[in-house]
């Protein structure tokens, strides 16, 4: 009988071992393929994540050659577009001092330039008014917007059409000549003509 309580003993400790062992083992496969699922989900999320940085930069990169294109297109427009305003000969009319009445001698100007306006149909005008550097601020922004509109009131009355014509006054700001002398004076007081 001790013997067969030794033997029941036993396979008792073998069968209690061996489900020891075939769950352990069970275990280690389960945390094997759940740390492979891991490492595969984390590979695909890197993945995930390279693919997508690297849309981001390709797309930022994109981006920077489109504008540096867009601008170099913005820049030879300028340019070619300067060289034809140059080649307009648009001329300033000039003003006397504290006044803003157009004089006889801008009248032929301001119908020269009218007719080149009037051929360059499609264009904005900008009529800029300035000053000479006597005066405060303030009022030589004053002036040089009533200089301003008078001057386009003129071309208005020559035919061209309001809509196409945007006044702005500099004043004193945007010397033609620096200097403080009477001719320089006379430079600055003026109306200036840009078209867009």
């Amino acid at each position: 009988m001790k013997k067969t309580i030794t033997l029941i003993g036993l396979l008792m400790i073998l069968a209690f071992g061996l489900t020891l062992l075939s769950g352990c083992a069970e275990k280690k496969a389960v945390v094997k393929d759940e740390a492979v699922q891991e490492q595969r989900v984390g590979a695909s999320d890197t993945a995930t994540v390279t693919d997508d940085e690297a849309a981001r930069k390709a797309k930022e990169q994109a981006d920077r050659e489109a504008a540096l294109k867009a601008q170099a297109a913005r820049e030879a427009w300028a340019k070619k577009n300067a060289a034809a305003l140059n080649a307009l000969n648009i001329q300033n009319i000039y003003f006397d001092f504290d006044r803003s009445n157009v004089r006889a001698d801008a009248r032929e100007i301001l119908k020269a330039n009218a007719e080149i306006f009037k051929a360059n149909a499609n264009a904005k005008i900008i009529v800029e008014g300035h000053c000479d550097e006597r005066g405060t601020a303030e009022y030589n922004m004053a002036l040089g917007e009533r200089r301003a509109q008078e001057a386009k009131q003129y071309l208005v009355n020559l035919g061209i059409d309001s809509s196409r014509l945007v006044t702005i006054s500099y004043g004193e700001e945007r010397p033609a000549d620096a200097q403080s002398t009477e001719e320089a004076w006379a430079q600055n007081r003026r109306a200036q003509f840009v078209l867009e």
